[in-house]
């Protein structure tokens, strides 16, 4: 399998393409610093500069063709303002997507977070506000296209060892996961075609990964599921 990267120096991206590149898969990095490269090549991924904030979706496809999945991992990170949230965790994943449906890359991960089922509370502050704001007009965006989309949304991340155990459905209670689980969940759900089109919430819990996610399709192979 060729995965295709976005934000492919974070933490769970990081992780995301160890695992991938340990079982052989072909792995593609998009990041912004071409200093980032020797650290995804030290991970088996091959780094590809490509800045999100400065491309457009013809040239951004030009680094898909052969590949079988795409995953949005990218984001602004700690210490950006309301501006780059918008531009890096919203723009970002629909430039993107629009890549993918120019290149013909039908599967699509994105990496969400709590809290974009909902509006934000009113005590939420600007710059989380935000994030929450560019992370659900993101998910509303891909929701539209003709894209087979899973979005994922963990709870607080954390950088503890893995677990492998984990709670994961529509709708989960607020807490924390680390990040080399999410990390376990992306690729297990790479893996299952069938999680296509859901949105799924994501803690830390007492079900093996592989048991959740198998849960997660015999939930969506059930009558009027959506």
């Amino acid at each position: 399998m060729r995965v295709v990267v976005a934000g492919a120096h974070g933490k769970i991206a990081r992780e995301f393409g160890r695992l991938l590149a340990r079982r052989g898969d072909s792995v593609a990095g998009l990041i912004r610093d071409p200093e980032q490269a020797e650290d995804l090549n030290s991970d088996g991924v091959a780094p590809v500069v490509a800045d999100l904030e400065d491309l457009d979706a013809d040239a951004l496809a030009g680094y898909l063709p052969g590949a079988d999945a795409a995953v949005f991992a990218a984001g602004a990170g700690p210490g950006s303002g309301v501006s780059r949230k918008d531009t890096v965790d919203r723009a970002g994943s629909v430039l993107l997507a629009q890549a993918c449906e120019r290149a013909g890359v039908r599967r699509f991960l994105q990496v969400g977070s709590m809290g974009t089922a909902q509006p934000n509370p009113p005590d939420v502050g600007e710059v989380f506000g935000a994030y929450l704001d560019a992370k659900r007009a993101a998910e509303e965006d891909l929701r539209a296209r003709d894209l087979d989309w899973t979005i994922l949304r963990p709870g607080r991340l954390t950088d503890d060892p893995a677990t492998g155990r984990i709670t994961l459905g529509d709708s989960v209670g607020r807490a924390e996961v680390t990040r080399a689980d999410v990390a376990a969940v992306l690729v297990a759900l790479l893996d299952e075609p069938n999680t296509a089109h859901r949105a799924l919430e994501l803690v830390n819990g007492d079900t093996p990964i592989a048991d959740a996610v198998q849960a997660q399709v015999r939930q969506q192979d059930q009558p009027g599921t959506a």
